[in-house]
């Protein structure tokens, strides 16, 4: 089971933290993603391919590209369609847009790697969504480069509380505002199931303390 696996994959990987953490929305949050923290070639080599399964499971092979937004999303599309090709056969492009945009040379302009195309069919792929921020800046960008589908985005694990509006989870808001599914390789609940009471690594990763402290995280901004 590839969900196991990769949830054992981003302990062993120092990816998943727990204990006390200030995210960028404020949120004082029991536990903490950074997939910056891959860093080695098997690690990347790994996790590409952990994006594939899911992605190909979620939306299948008609697509034409990935797109990663800068900075995190960009190895991401990248390891992902080296996955896709080595697992599938199927030649996936990548895209990422820079944060600045390049005013010289033959690739000048805000994105890098594949050019999009009127009809191209797009994955968007991400860390992790907490709020659904970055979709705002992204989106247009995608959607300005050329007249292309965005099938939906894949992300590697869904935090499940509420985004912006405060209502629904970031993942749900972006399918309601944009039109376009989003998903997860897991979900956290997926991930205090499987390793509640579990030892990973020698030690039990969450033990009644931190389980305690997640469950009255998800009390105050879990989705209802």
């Amino acid at each position: 089971m590839y969900k196991e696996e990769f949830i054992d994959f981003m302990i062993e990987s120092d990816v998943l933290k727990f204990g006390e953490f200030t995210l960028k929305s404020g949120r004082k949050s029991p536990f903490f993603m950074n997939a910056g923290a891959y860093v080695t070639g098997s690690q990347l080599t790994r996790l590409g391919e952990y994006y594939a399964k899911a992605i190909h499971e979620t939306y299948g092979d008609d697509f034409d590209v990935l797109f990663g937004p800068a900075y995190k999303g960009i190895p991401l599309a990248v390891v992902t369609a080296m996955a896709y090709s080595k697992l599938y056969g199927k030649e996936i492009k990548y895209c990422c847009d820079r944060k600045e945009v390049k005013d010289h040379g033959a690739d000048k302009g805000g994105l890098l790697g594949y050019k999009l195309q009127d009809g191209d069919k797009v994955v968007m792929i991400e860390d992790v969504t907490t709020s659904g921020k970055s979709m705002e800046e992204t989106v247009p960008k995608v959607k300005g480069a050329a007249d292309v589908t965005i099938l939906g985005l894949m992300v590697s694990l869904n935090r499940m509380e509420v985004g912006l509006g405060g209502k629904m989870s970031a993942l749900d808001e972006i399918k309601e505002k944009y039109g376009f599914e989003a998903n997860a390789i897991v979900t956290m609940k997926e991930v205090v199931d499987y390793l509640y009471n579990k030892e990973c690594k020698g030690r039990i990763v969450i033990d009644d303390k931190i389980k305690s402290a997640i469950d009255a995280y998800y009390d105050e901004y879990g989705v209802k």
